[in-house]
Protein backbone atom coordinates (compact mmCIF):
# COMPACT_ATOMS: atom_id res chain seq x y z
CA UNK A 1 0.00 0.00 0.00
CA UNK A 2 2.71 2.23 1.02
CA UNK A 3 4.88 1.36 -2.03
CA UNK A 4 1.87 1.99 -4.00
CA UNK A 5 1.39 5.50 -2.65
CA UNK A 6 5.28 6.63 -3.33
CA UNK A 7 4.36 5.36 -6.97
CA UNK A 8 1.44 7.78 -7.25
CA UNK A 9 3.36 10.81 -5.82
CA UNK A 10 6.35 10.33 -7.78
CA UNK A 11 3.92 9.84 -10.90
CA UNK A 12 2.04 13.09 -9.93
CA UNK A 13 5.20 14.72 -9.59
CA UNK A 14 6.29 13.97 -12.66
CA UNK A 15 3.21 14.64 -14.55
CA UNK A 16 3.10 18.42 -12.34
CA UNK A 17 6.47 19.40 -13.93
CA UNK A 18 5.50 18.58 -17.24
CA UNK A 19 1.75 20.07 -17.43
CA UNK A 20 2.89 23.21 -15.69
CA UNK A 21 5.81 23.57 -18.15
CA UNK A 22 3.63 23.00 -21.25
CA UNK A 23 0.29 23.91 -19.96
CA UNK A 24 -1.45 20.53 -20.86
CA UNK A 25 -2.21 19.63 -17.74
CA UNK A 26 -1.30 16.36 -15.64
CA UNK A 27 -4.52 14.57 -16.93
CA UNK A 28 -2.54 14.12 -20.17
CA UNK A 29 -0.12 11.89 -18.65
CA UNK A 30 -2.01 10.28 -15.79
CA UNK A 31 -4.98 8.41 -18.03
CA UNK A 32 -2.16 6.44 -20.14
CA UNK A 33 -0.10 6.00 -17.21
CA UNK A 34 -2.77 4.44 -15.20
CA UNK A 35 -4.28 2.61 -17.79
CA UNK A 36 -1.47 1.22 -19.37
CA UNK A 37 1.11 0.85 -16.30
CA UNK A 38 -1.31 0.36 -13.90
CA UNK A 39 -3.98 -1.51 -16.11
CA UNK A 40 -6.83 0.05 -14.16
CA UNK A 41 -10.07 0.37 -16.01
CA UNK A 42 -10.45 3.84 -17.58
CA UNK A 43 -13.07 4.83 -16.43
CA UNK A 44 -11.40 5.79 -12.23
CA UNK A 45 -8.39 6.96 -14.72
CA UNK A 46 -10.23 9.59 -16.20
CA UNK A 47 -11.94 10.32 -12.93
CA UNK A 48 -7.96 10.46 -11.24
CA UNK A 49 -6.91 12.95 -14.05
CA UNK A 50 -9.57 14.87 -13.31
CA UNK A 51 -8.62 15.79 -10.08
CA UNK A 52 -4.86 15.78 -11.70
CA UNK A 53 -6.13 18.45 -13.80
CA UNK A 54 -7.57 20.90 -11.27
CA UNK A 55 -4.05 19.96 -9.04
CA UNK A 56 -1.77 20.80 -11.80
CA UNK A 57 -3.90 24.31 -12.03
CA UNK A 58 -4.12 24.95 -8.41
CA UNK A 59 -0.21 24.67 -8.31
CA UNK A 60 0.81 26.57 -11.24
CA UNK A 61 -1.39 29.32 -11.70
CA UNK A 62 -0.47 30.83 -8.56
CA UNK A 63 3.55 31.39 -9.76
CA UNK A 64 1.85 32.75 -13.20
CA UNK A 65 -0.26 35.17 -11.57
CA UNK A 66 2.69 36.81 -9.41
CA UNK A 67 4.90 36.19 -12.54
CA UNK A 68 2.01 38.45 -14.48
CA UNK A 69 3.00 35.59 -17.59
CA UNK A 70 -0.88 34.90 -17.71
CA UNK A 71 -3.31 36.34 -19.52
CA UNK A 72 -6.03 36.52 -16.96
CA UNK A 73 -8.58 38.56 -18.93
CA UNK A 74 -8.72 36.31 -22.07
CA UNK A 75 -8.90 33.05 -19.82
CA UNK A 76 -11.90 34.26 -18.28
CA UNK A 77 -13.70 35.25 -22.04
CA UNK A 78 -12.46 32.15 -23.08
CA UNK A 79 -13.82 29.79 -20.40
CA UNK A 80 -17.04 30.63 -21.18
CA UNK A 81 -17.08 28.30 -24.13
CA UNK A 82 -14.66 25.22 -22.48
CA UNK A 83 -17.16 25.12 -19.70
CA UNK A 84 -20.13 24.28 -21.42
CA UNK A 85 -18.06 22.27 -23.53
CA UNK A 86 -16.79 20.15 -20.22
CA UNK A 87 -20.54 19.41 -19.32
CA UNK A 88 -21.28 18.37 -22.75
CA UNK A 89 -18.69 16.13 -23.02
CA UNK A 90 -18.72 14.83 -19.58
CA UNK A 91 -22.66 13.77 -19.69
CA UNK A 92 -21.72 11.63 -23.13
CA UNK A 93 -19.13 9.55 -21.75
CA UNK A 94 -21.68 7.65 -20.22
CA UNK A 95 -23.32 7.01 -23.46
CA UNK A 96 -19.76 5.95 -25.38
CA UNK A 97 -17.33 2.54 -26.08
CA UNK A 98 -14.34 3.04 -23.73
CA UNK A 99 -12.94 1.65 -27.09
CA UNK A 100 -12.92 5.36 -28.68
CA UNK A 101 -12.30 6.75 -25.53
CA UNK A 102 -8.65 5.20 -25.99
CA UNK A 103 -8.57 5.94 -29.51
CA UNK A 104 -9.53 9.68 -29.15
CA UNK A 105 -6.85 10.15 -26.54
CA UNK A 106 -4.25 8.71 -28.31
CA UNK A 107 -5.26 10.89 -31.45
CA UNK A 108 -5.25 13.60 -29.29
CA UNK A 109 -1.66 13.23 -27.87
CA UNK A 110 -0.13 12.35 -31.19
CA UNK A 111 -1.90 15.40 -32.71
CA UNK A 112 -0.24 17.06 -30.03
CA UNK A 113 3.29 16.08 -30.84
CA UNK A 114 3.20 16.39 -34.18
CA UNK A 115 1.84 20.13 -33.77
CA UNK A 116 5.05 20.34 -31.01
CA UNK A 117 7.34 19.39 -34.24
CA UNK A 118 5.73 21.81 -36.61
CA UNK A 119 6.49 24.74 -33.96
CA UNK A 120 10.25 23.77 -34.29
CA UNK A 121 10.47 23.78 -37.74
CA UNK A 122 8.38 27.14 -38.30
CA UNK A 123 9.51 30.41 -37.60
CA UNK A 124 8.92 31.50 -34.16
CA UNK A 125 6.89 34.30 -33.71
CA UNK A 126 7.31 36.69 -30.60
CA UNK A 127 4.74 39.49 -30.79
CA UNK A 128 2.21 40.23 -33.97
CA UNK A 129 1.97 44.25 -32.92
CA UNK A 130 0.29 45.17 -36.40
CA UNK A 131 -2.48 42.64 -35.55
CA UNK A 132 -5.58 45.15 -35.00
CA UNK A 133 -8.55 43.23 -33.80
CA UNK A 134 -11.53 45.05 -33.15
CA UNK A 135 -12.89 42.00 -30.26
CA UNK A 136 -9.77 41.88 -28.66
CA UNK A 137 -9.64 45.91 -28.21
CA UNK A 138 -12.67 46.14 -27.13
CA UNK A 139 -12.41 43.28 -24.50
CA UNK A 140 -9.07 44.26 -23.75
CA UNK A 141 -7.37 41.22 -24.05
CA UNK A 142 -4.14 42.23 -25.24
CA UNK A 143 -1.32 41.57 -22.89
CA UNK A 144 2.54 42.37 -22.17
CA UNK A 145 4.67 40.02 -19.83
CA UNK A 146 8.39 39.81 -19.20
CA UNK A 147 10.12 37.09 -20.93
CA UNK A 148 12.93 35.67 -18.18
CA UNK A 149 15.00 33.99 -20.73
CA UNK A 150 14.59 36.57 -23.12
CA UNK A 151 15.20 39.03 -20.30
CA UNK A 152 12.88 41.45 -22.11
CA UNK A 153 9.21 42.70 -21.70
CA UNK A 154 6.73 41.04 -24.61
CA UNK A 155 4.12 43.14 -25.97
CA UNK A 156 1.30 41.03 -28.04
CA UNK A 157 -2.04 41.80 -29.27
CA UNK A 158 -5.00 39.18 -29.93
CA UNK A 159 -6.57 38.54 -32.95
CA UNK A 160 -9.31 35.77 -33.85
CA UNK A 161 -11.40 35.87 -31.08
CA UNK A 162 -14.28 34.20 -32.77
CA UNK A 163 -12.18 31.20 -33.87
CA UNK A 164 -10.38 30.63 -30.73
CA UNK A 165 -13.89 30.65 -29.12
CA UNK A 166 -14.56 28.07 -31.08
CA UNK A 167 -11.48 25.52 -30.73
CA UNK A 168 -12.39 26.05 -27.17
CA UNK A 169 -15.50 24.58 -27.36
CA UNK A 170 -14.17 21.75 -28.42
CA UNK A 171 -11.42 21.61 -26.02
CA UNK A 172 -14.27 21.78 -23.11
CA UNK A 173 -15.98 18.62 -24.77
CA UNK A 174 -12.66 16.91 -25.10
CA UNK A 175 -11.78 17.84 -21.15
CA UNK A 176 -15.18 16.19 -20.07
CA UNK A 177 -15.05 13.50 -22.16
CA UNK A 178 -11.76 12.22 -21.78
CA UNK A 179 -10.98 13.51 -18.21
CA UNK A 180 -8.25 15.91 -19.23
CA UNK A 181 -7.48 19.29 -19.09
CA UNK A 182 -7.47 19.78 -22.99
CA UNK A 183 -4.67 22.17 -22.48
CA UNK A 184 -3.57 21.24 -26.32
CA UNK A 185 -6.43 22.06 -27.76
CA UNK A 186 -6.42 25.42 -25.56
CA UNK A 187 -2.37 26.25 -26.39
CA UNK A 188 -3.43 25.34 -29.69
CA UNK A 189 -6.58 27.81 -29.88
CA UNK A 190 -4.17 30.69 -28.30
CA UNK A 191 -1.01 30.48 -30.25
CA UNK A 192 -1.70 29.41 -33.51
CA UNK A 193 -5.57 30.93 -34.06
CA UNK A 194 -5.24 33.85 -31.42
CA UNK A 195 -1.47 34.53 -32.32
CA UNK A 196 -0.30 34.83 -28.55
CA UNK A 197 3.26 34.11 -28.14
CA UNK A 198 3.63 30.42 -26.04
CA UNK A 199 4.14 31.66 -22.59
CA UNK A 200 1.22 33.37 -22.05
CA UNK A 201 -0.50 30.79 -23.82
CA UNK A 202 0.36 27.84 -21.63
CA UNK A 203 0.07 29.80 -18.45
CA UNK A 204 -3.03 30.81 -20.00
CA UNK A 205 -3.93 27.12 -20.39
CA UNK A 206 -3.14 26.16 -17.43
CA UNK A 207 -5.86 28.85 -14.96
CA UNK A 208 -8.58 27.58 -17.83
CA UNK A 209 -7.80 23.68 -17.16
CA UNK A 210 -8.54 23.72 -13.68
CA UNK A 211 -11.74 25.74 -14.19
CA UNK A 212 -12.55 23.35 -16.88
CA UNK A 213 -12.03 20.12 -14.94
CA UNK A 214 -14.19 21.37 -11.86
CA UNK A 215 -16.89 21.85 -14.45
CA UNK A 216 -17.14 18.25 -14.76
CA UNK A 217 -15.52 17.13 -11.97
CA UNK A 218 -19.40 16.61 -9.95
CA UNK A 219 -20.53 13.92 -12.46
CA UNK A 220 -17.80 12.01 -12.13
CA UNK A 221 -18.03 12.17 -8.19
CA UNK A 222 -20.97 10.95 -8.14
CA UNK A 223 -20.72 8.28 -10.75
CA UNK A 224 -18.02 7.06 -8.56
CA UNK A 225 -15.53 7.57 -11.12
CA UNK A 226 -13.01 8.87 -8.83
CA UNK A 227 -11.28 6.35 -6.30
CA UNK A 228 -9.69 8.81 -3.56
CA UNK A 229 -6.72 6.50 -2.60
CA UNK A 230 -5.52 6.86 -6.42
CA UNK A 231 -6.45 10.84 -6.69
CA UNK A 232 -5.51 12.00 -3.72
CA UNK A 233 -1.45 10.59 -3.35
CA UNK A 234 -1.44 11.86 -7.39
CA UNK A 235 -3.07 15.25 -6.32
CA UNK A 236 -0.18 15.67 -3.65
CA UNK A 237 2.92 15.05 -5.84
CA UNK A 238 1.30 17.08 -8.86
CA UNK A 239 1.01 20.30 -6.79
CA UNK A 240 4.54 20.08 -5.93
CA UNK A 241 5.00 19.19 -9.55
CA UNK A 242 3.34 22.43 -10.95
CA UNK A 243 4.98 24.66 -8.60
CA UNK A 244 8.63 23.56 -9.97
CA UNK A 245 7.41 23.06 -13.24
CA UNK A 246 5.89 26.85 -13.61
CA UNK A 247 9.39 28.36 -12.33
CA UNK A 248 11.08 25.97 -14.56
CA UNK A 249 8.89 26.75 -17.46
CA UNK A 250 9.50 30.70 -17.70
CA UNK A 251 13.58 29.87 -18.12
CA UNK A 252 13.37 27.70 -20.63
CA UNK A 253 13.57 28.01 -24.30
CA UNK A 254 10.39 27.02 -25.72
CA UNK A 255 12.14 24.92 -28.44
CA UNK A 256 13.78 23.21 -25.60
CA UNK A 257 10.43 22.42 -24.06
CA UNK A 258 9.01 21.01 -27.53
CA UNK A 259 11.82 18.85 -27.98
CA UNK A 260 11.68 16.93 -24.57
CA UNK A 261 8.42 16.44 -24.56
CA UNK A 262 7.22 15.44 -27.95
CA UNK A 263 8.63 11.45 -27.62
CA UNK A 264 6.76 11.55 -24.64
CA UNK A 265 3.13 12.52 -26.52
CA UNK A 266 3.87 10.45 -29.50
CA UNK A 267 4.59 7.30 -27.68
CA UNK A 268 1.81 7.71 -25.14
CA UNK A 269 -0.38 8.59 -28.41
CA UNK A 270 0.28 5.53 -29.95
CA UNK A 271 0.27 3.15 -26.84
CA UNK A 272 -3.08 4.65 -26.26
CA UNK A 273 -4.70 4.16 -29.54
CA UNK A 274 -3.05 0.44 -29.73
CA UNK A 275 -4.61 -0.23 -26.23
CA UNK A 276 -7.83 1.28 -28.05
CA UNK A 277 -7.63 -1.60 -31.27
CA UNK A 278 -7.18 -4.35 -27.85
CA UNK A 279 -3.52 -4.56 -28.62
CA UNK A 280 -1.09 -3.93 -25.42
CA UNK A 281 2.67 -3.57 -25.64
CA UNK A 282 3.07 -3.32 -22.11
CA UNK A 283 2.62 -6.69 -20.32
Amino acid sequence: MIHSIIIMVLVGIFAGVLGAILGIGGGMIITPVLTIGFNLDIKYAIGASIIAVIATSSGATIAYLKDNVLNLRVAMFLEIATSIGAVAGALLTGVINPIFLYILFGLLLFFSGLNMIKKIWGKQVQTNATSNDAIAKKLKLNGSYYDKNLKKQIDYKVTNVPAGLTVMFGAGIASGLLGIGSGAFKVIAMDTFMKMPLKPSSSTSNLMMGVTAAASATIYFFNGSILPQIAVPLALGIILGATVGSRVMQIMPSKLIRIIFIPILIYLGVQMILKGFGVNLLS
